[in-house]
């Protein structure tokens, strides 16, 4: 098994390779703005760190989110491509899954990310390994009493103290992590979620619903 996994989802571009029993080779770089122009420089540079090609890589696990539209697609769709071009299954992890899972704590703990608009894309968790409920997007207000008194993981928690006064890291979701979850999950004869995007809500640009008429004079 070799697993090629990567995430454009939060404003980490991040890339890792894991042969099945770990990660062999990672790299990861917060910009929220250049997910398109780092994410396969950053594949090219996993896969020479771990000395080998991209035709050795048996499966691509792509994160899928919830995140922003422009930057959870670039991931996707290159998820997509190099499936379709090597003739590999594609799987999907929920981002949130992959900062849970790397936060590695011991029993009931939240996750949430930035979503801006003043809101956060959040899941509550039993263990690293377990959601019990989402994903979901609201503002951090409104979920305030669902997420009392247990701790949280993740830049939206960062953004809010209000609502999420107990906050651990990580801060951003990795590769490193969506592989191992990917892989522990695989080697247990899971199935895994389809690679398909967790918009939760429709993008900021949309077709204008009235056109302006214009008559010739």
């Amino acid at each position: 098994m070799l697993l090629l996994a990567l995430d454009t989802a939060t404003p980490a571009v991040t890339v890792a390779l894991h042969d099945g029993t770990d990660v062999v080779a990672s790299s990861s770089q917060v910009d929220a703005r250049r997910h398109g122009e780092l994410l396969l420089p950053a594949v090219d540079r996993v896969l020479g760190a771990a000395g080998t090609g991209l035709d050795a890589v048996t499966g691509i696990v792509v994160g899928t989110g919830p995140g922003p539209y422009t930057g959870l697609r670039v991931g996707l769709m290159t998820a997509d491509t190099f499936g379709a071009a090597l003739g590999v299954p594609v799987h999907g992890v929920c981002t949130l899954d992959g900062l849970a899972f790397a936060a590695d704590i011991d029993g009931p703990f939240v996750v949430a990310t930035d979503a801006r608009r003043k809101e956060v894309y959040w899941a509550r968790y039993a263990d690293s390994r377990t959601r019990l409920t989402g994903p979901a997007v609201d503002r951090p207000a409104d979920i305030a009493e669902q997420v009392a008194g247990v701790p949280a993981v993740g830049a939206g928690a960062l953004l809010y103290p209000d609502a999420f006064p107990d906050v651990h890291g990580p801060e951003h979701v990795s590769a490193a992590a969506l592989a191992s979850l990917a892989a522990e999950r695989l080697a247990r004869g899971e199935e895994l979620e389809a690679p398909r995007p967790l918009y939760l809500r429709r993008p900021d640009a949309q077709v204008p619903k009235n056109y302006k008429v214009v008559t010739p004079r």
